[in-house]
């Protein structure tokens, strides 16, 4: 096994968030980092789900004595005393401590300890496991990078809740940007003081609006918005059109946020996922053949092959890279589509599967779709009534 210590440089760090809980995100974290770790890269896979912590259940370790929570609240010890080594090749755990009270709202000098501690990993890639929603905590973490990863899902409630994420990290990137203050900070704080003029603002508008006001920290933040290249990850999805969800974040994105994202790919849904859990398991080391887990090696070759950016670094326009990537994940989506109908013939072909068992998963989809109908009709509702009292959707 290697030993933690092995001298590593250039270090990239992932963050790995959700706009809300159930959409797959632990999965992608655990399931990435032995990946990277099956292509020689060292990788440390870190549960910063404060205060839910679980990761250890997705990655089948034990449940570990000591995590974060007890470095950050007691000071005993060093960071590096609770990085473990697991079963995998090259990849190292840091847990979490969900039984510890308080680690959801982490103080300004525990959070910048964490931060500082991070920094000086030495590892090819961190993985930090973010939690749920839009936290400032989670916020500044997932801006520790900005290529982090967003994982959403079709239902209309995950991909309006991916979105809010990103426009939550919009905003507090430009907070980090420049002082409340100076000039913008003081122009940024008068319109939070009107919540429908907030909801309401466009941010390529605001960055020249700011212009006239603070042109240093308008064009640093401008600078920073433009370095911001979040990824998207759209899980469990059961048809190809669901991946075309994704256009309407990035739409979305671009148009309000002048944000531009990449498109990591699709990964669909699949119950080998809970038996691969039960099992306690990793889905591509329970079935690494499986659609499941070819698109999680998929995701990780492009990672593999991309080149790591920094906040502030002097970029081109990557329009045509980033559809391409929305134009070769729906490619994905669809091929990955034909072979889970392939696999089901071959199944009720050889007996495998029977007829009757092929009902009752037809059966159970139906009304799982049911639900989801019902559910994107309540919100289209709130939708219309929020559009007739005149907030922009």
């Amino acid at each position: 096994m290697v030993n933690f210590y092995d001298i590593i440089t250039n270090m990239q760090i992932i963050p790995v968030a959700s706009g809300k809980g159930g959409v797959g995100k632990s999965l992608l974290s655990a399931n990435l980092a032995i990946a990277l770790g099956q292509s020689g890269k060292k990788v440390i896979l870190a549960d910063l789900d404060l205060g839910a912590s679980n990761l250890h259940l997705v990655l089948g370790q034990p449940s570990p004595k000591h995590g974060l929570g007890t470095w950050i609240t007691t000071g005993q010890s060093s960071l590096e005393d609770i990085i473990i080594p697991t079963e995998y090749k090259n990849v190292f755990f840091i847990a979490g401590d969900s039984e510890i009270p308080g680690l959801t709202s982490l103080k300004a000098p525990q959070k910048n300890k964490l931060i500082k501690a991070f920094k000086n990993l030495d590892t090819d890639y961190l993985i930090i496991d973010l939690g749920a929603g839009t936290h400032q905590i989670i916020l500044d973490l997932f801006l520790l990078s900005p290529q982090g990863i967003i994982v959403t899902a079709p239902a209309v409630t995950a991909t309006l809740n991916g979105y809010l994420f990103l426009k939550n990290a919009v905003f507090r990137l430009m907070h980090s940007s420049f002082r409340t203050s100076t000039p913008a900070g003081k122009y940024v704080s008068e319109i939070k003081k009107n919540p429908q003029v907030l909801q309401r603002l466009y941010i390529p508008r605001l960055i020249e609006e700011l212009k006239t006001v603070d042109m240093p920290n308008a064009l640093k933040f401008e600078k920073n918005l433009k370095t911001f290249r979040p990824r998207l990850i759209m899980n469990m999805i059961e048809d190809p059109k669901d991946a075309d969800r994704a256009q309407r974040i990035r739409s979305s994105c671009n148009q309000y946020l002048g944000l531009d994202i990449e498109h990591l790919g699709v990964m669909y849904k699949d119950s080998l996922e809970d038996r691969a859990l039960s099992s306690r398991l990793p889905i591509i080391v329970y079935k690494p053949n499986c659609i499941l887990s070819q698109a999680i090696y998929r995701i990780t070759e492009k990672i593999l092959a991309s080149d790591p950016i920094s906040f502030g670094d002097e970029l081109l326009p990557n329009d045509d890279l980033t559809s391409y990537s929305f134009d070769q994940a729906a490619e994905e989506a669809t091929e990955d589509f034909e072979l889970k109908l392939s696999g089901i013939q071959d199944l009720v072909g050889t007996g495998a599967l029977t007829t009757g068992e092929l009902i009752e998963t037809i059966k159970m989809q139906n009304y799982e779709l049911t639900q989801i109908r019902k559910e994107n009709n309540m919100l289209k509702a709130k939708l219309i009534r929020a559009t007739k009292q005149g907030f922009k959707i």
